[in-house]
């Protein structure tokens, strides 16, 4: 059989959301912007929450990812930072068949987890 199959930016992100919470360190996500917070205003949340996917202008086919994550207290962050971007580009090719070129991981908070 043959066919083709698509993988949606946002479903992209809610998988990348989810590796993020595998990594050691990551006790949380953070709202990417203003449809997150309205989201959990609204007493919702997305698995996507705290990722953001867009295309790679300059890199065809390519993707770049941007946790805004929340991290554990005494954890070294640059260690936890290398971790889930190694994590999110094996979770986005092994899983969906798609390249990360860039992710960038902000650090919005430390707290206990």
């Amino acid at each position: 059989m043959t066919g083709r199959v698509t993988v949606t930016e946002n479903a992209l992100a809610a998988l990348l959301a989810l590796a993020a919470h595998e990594v050691p360190g990551v006790v949380g996500m953070a709202p990417a912007g203003l449809k997150d917070q309205v989201v959990r205003i609204l007493g919702r949340q997305e698995a996507s929450e705290g990722v953001v996917v867009r295309p790679d202008p300059t890199a065809p086919g390519k993707y770049q990812a941007d946790f805004y994550v929340v991290v554990a207290v005494g954890v070294r962050i640059p260690t936890v930072v290398e971790s889930l971007a190694e994590r999110a580009a094996f979770a986005a090719e092994r899983l969906a068949g798609v390249e990360l070129s860039q992710v960038r991981v902000h650090v919005v908070g430390v707290g206990r987890g």
